[in-house]
């Protein structure tokens, strides 16, 4: 395993595996995709929030994000454990038959701590630590069981001070992670559950929760919720662009690109703001034959993919774990020096890529320049690898 410090930012691991739909034999085009050279009719300006639709402060809900929630469970444990469930003390696995019983048994045997968790939550946790007040400027959608662990999730939500509104369903568990921990390694087993079962007709077409999609100003969703319920992105993604609204997304693991690139690229056209690490830029190149692997020109071929809201040029943010963050923005592509760290200093780099949006989302809800932006992203990251997963202290100390 790679030393901590040199690690890839990584997305939360727990959605970073193929989820248990993608099982299924995909059929993977073999054609080529044919990338449109055309300029959009963009503007030079930096992208903005709606001036018109700001308030002197910041709203709630402003900021939606939809993806798959986990329960994140973390405790010490011994050596027997880890041995009963055959885990080795540094690994990332998706749960099978032999580990169902894990969960409970980590419940009852250790102490425990609960964190609201999952790609697209942690960065709409995250954004708003950044912004303190007011309380629930994220709106957060996904799907949970009608168990004991949803409803822990739903209070973890809350201390969060995010608006989570959860389709609760009861064919399957709420989707959890487990983290066994022994002296400083982390055994990581994600059960997806029911992150995989959300349904666009019987949660997000109904009012009450439309007008939350409605009253939002920008846009987030990890590409992994592309295996789970592509027509629900779209739906969120087509208002933001007939609205002149902000939608962003992030590529997220290499095999987005690789076996739901259908998917993706119908969303493409609506993202103003496409997030990703050089692993995940490099397969997206490779998808989309791009014919280049240096990241910089890989960050301007994405920015100049035809896009739906032309008035608006596409932004696309790609971090490069201890290296330099690349952002391009029509023909100009600039890169960001990352917050230096000691090594010894580096707790854990699982979440910092959902950090690194987090802080991007905070200033971008509330229309800072993206300098500000991609300053807000590297600090919370920075943040975060002081810390166990996906936490952080009370009080961000960023301004």
């Amino acid at each position: 395993m790679a030393s901590k410090q040199q690690r890839t930012r990584k997305r939360t691991f727990q959605e970073e595996e193929k989820p248990e739909v993608s099982t299924k034999k995909t059929k993977v085009s073999t054609r080529k995709t044919k990338v449109s050279t055309r300029k959009p009719k963009v503007s030079t300006e930096t992208p903005e929030v709606p001036t018109e639709k700001l308030q002197d402060k910041l709203s709630p809900n402003s900021l939606f994000g939809m993806g798959n929630p986990l329960l994140d469970i973390s405790a010490v444990v011994d050596k027997d454990f880890l041995d009963k469930y055959t885990l080795k003390p540094n690994d990332q696995i998706l749960a099978e038959d032999k580990h169902k019983a894990l969960f409970d048994e980590l419940v009852k045997k250790f102490t425990v701590e609960y964190h609201a968790g999952g790609a697209t939550q942690n960065s709409i946790k995250i954004a708003q630590w950044m912004i303190q007040e007011p309380h629930n400027v994220g709106t957060y959608m996904g799907c949970i069981g009608k168990d004991k662990f949803g409803q822990i999730l739903k209070e973890k939500a809350k201390e969060a001070n995010i608006d989570a509104h959860y389709y609760e369903q009861d064919e399957e568990p709420t989707g959890t992670c487990a983290a066994c921990i022994t002296g400083d390694n982390r055994s990581l087993v994600a059960n997806l559950a029911a992150a995989n079962c959300y349904k666009k007709d019987k949660h997000l077409d109904l009012e009450e929760n439309w007008k939350l999609v409605e009253k939002a100003e920008v846009y987030y969703i990890a590409g992994f919720f592309l295996t789970v319920s592509v027509e629900s992105i779209l739906k969120v993604a087509k208002h933001a662009s007939e609205n002149n609204k902000l939608f962003c997304l992030n590529l997220s693991a290499p095999f987005i690109c690789q076996f739901f690139k259908d998917n993706l690229m119908q969303v493409m056209p609506y993202v103003d703001v496409l997030f990703g690490n050089e692993t995940e830029a490099a397969a997206f190149a490779e998808a989309l034959d791009f014919e280049t692997k240096d990241i910089k020109e890989i960050a301007k071929k994405a920015q100049a993919l035809t896009k739906d809201n032309g008035d608006r040029g596409r932004i696309v943010v790609l971090t490069q774990g201890k290296d330099e963050t690349v952002m391009a923005l029509s023909d100009k592509v600039d890169t960001f020096p990352v917050l230096k760290i000691d090594p010894k200093d580096i707790v854990d780099t699982i979440g910092a890529g959902d950090a690194f949006v987090g802080g991007f989302l905070s200033e971008l809800v509330q229309n800072k320049p993206l300098e500000q932006c991609v300053k807000a992203a590297n600090y919370a990251a920075n943040v975060i690898i002081r810390h166990a997963g996906c936490t952080f202290p009370e009080k961000p100390d960023f301004s």
